[in-house]
């Protein structure tokens, strides 16, 4: 599922990005590779090495949609889990790669991108995605060195299944070194 991909990579954008602020206060909106640039300069980088994701679907709503939808979309998302490897040249180069291929098949730009020196995180992003309709993506959460605990709340309209709105945690924890 395309927005399960671009979540994954949005997070780990934010779990890179704690000290970064932009776009919060003059309502222009930053695309994902000026949100990456933010990030090369930020306070506290991640540490290079293995890291889990764990992604909880809380809730799924989709009006009008037949009885039981939203349920087997829940269940079918669920709770999953997969790993990654965060290596010393993609905490160098800022994620730029990452975000250039998450935005294959999607037109998205933060209206909303702050991230303090403690780690606490808000940010506010929609999404066009080609052939699938519009989606709107609010996040906050904290991040540090080691992981992350992030909120995500979506909102849209898809196309063949018209409105919806979902929310999940996202949590990233770095388990040791790359295997």
């Amino acid at each position: 599922m395309r927005k399960s991909t671009l979540i994954a990579a949005v997070s780990t954008l934010m779990l890179a990005a704690c000290g970064g602020d932009a776009g919060s206060d003059g309502g222009e909106s930053l695309s994902m590779e000026e949100v990456a640039e933010i990030t090369q300069d930020s306070a506290i980088k991640p540490e290079p090495g293995q890291y889990s994701v764990t992604t909880e679907v809380l809730e799924v709503n989709i009006p009008g949609a037949p009885e039981g939808m939203a349920d087997m979309m829940s269940s079918s998302m669920g709770r999953n889990a997969h790993s990654y490897c965060l290596s010393q040249d993609d905490v160098d180069n800022g994620f730029e790669e990452m975000a250039k291929q998450s935005q294959e098949g999607s037109d998205c730009t933060f209206e909303r991108y702050d991230i303090d020196d403690g780690g606490d995180m808000d940010a506010k992003m929609v999404c066009n995605m080609q052939g699938q309709g519009e989606m709107t993506m609010t996040m906050s959460g904290t991040g540090s060195t080691t992981g992350s605990e992030m909120d995500i709340a979506m909102e849209g309209n898809i196309a063949g299944m018209g409105d919806m709105s979902m929310r999940m945690k996202v949590s990233h924890e770095r388990t040791g070194d790359c295997t």
